[in-house]
C-alpha cells in the first residue's frame, strides 16, 4: 500500500490541479470544475504523480476535510471549494446558521478589523459552523484567532451564503460590522 506521506503529496498535488492550476497537467475544468476521472489519472501519471484509480477512491473518502468529491457516475472528480479559478459550483443560497466562525492567524486581525473577512484570490469566503474547524484552519496561519460571524443577521441583510458538498459555508465577503472577535 501507499504511505500516509504519499498520499498526502497526492492529495495537496489534487487540490493544486483542481483548485487553481489544471493547466499544470493540461487538463480541463468544466463550468462546474468537473473533470474526467480516467484523463485526471493518466494525465497525473505522466507529470509524474503516480496514483491509480483506486488511490483517488481511497483519498476521496477519507481526506478528513472532504476536499473532493465525484459526480453520480463516479467517472468525474472535482473539488468541493477553494477554487481560486473561475467555477460554478451549482450551490444554492441557503440560510446559515445564526452565528459561524472564521478562524485566521493573529497577524491578519488588524486587516481584518480595518477591512472585514475578504476572499482575495479564492471565490468566497470559508466559514465553519464550529468554533474547533475554525481554530485548526487558523493554526494553518500561526496563533489562532477565531471570529464570530452573525450570519443570519447578514442573511436578513440579502447577503447569500451557500453551503459546499463538504459542509463549509461560502460567502462573498464580511463586512466588519457582522464580525465579533470570539472573547468578545
Amino acid at each position: 500500500m501507499i504511505s500516509d506521506k504519499q498520499l498526502t503529496h497526492i492529495s495537496k498535488f489534487l487540490s493544486l490541479v483542481l483548485r487553481h492550476q489544471p493547466e499544470t497537467i493540461d487538463i480541463q475544468l468544466n463550468q462546474n470544475g468537473w473533470t474526467d476521472v480516467n484523463e485526471l489519472i493518466e494525465k497525473a501519471n505522466d507529470y509524474g504523480i503516480k496514483f491509480d484509480r483506486e488511490i483517488l477512491n481511497h483519498i476521496v473518502a477519507t481526506n478528513t476535510k472532504k476536499r473532493f468529491s465525484f459526480n453520480d457516475t463516479f467517472d468525474k472528480i472535482r473539488a468541493s471549494q477553494g477554487h481560486s479559478i473561475e467555477i460554478e459550483l451549482g450551490y444554492i443560497n441557503q440560510k446559515p446558521p445564526e452565528i459561524l466562525f472564521h478562524g485566521t492567524g493573529k497577524k491578519s486581525v488588524q486587516s481584518i478589523l480595518e477591512s472585514g473577512l475578504e476572499k482575495r484570490g479564492r471565490q468566497h469566503v470559508h466559514l465553519s459552523s464550529d468554533i474547533e474547524t475554525a481554530i485548526k484552519v487558523g493554526q494553518r496561519h500561526g496563533e489562532p484567532i477565531v471570529f464570530k460571524v452573525l450570519a443570519e443577521e447578514m442573511y436578513s441583510d440579502n447577503f447569500q451564503f451557500y453551503i459546499s458538498d463538504n459542509g463549509v459555508w461560502l460567502t462573498d465577503n464580511v463586512p466588519t460590522k457582522y464580525l465579533k472577535q470570539n472573547d468578545e
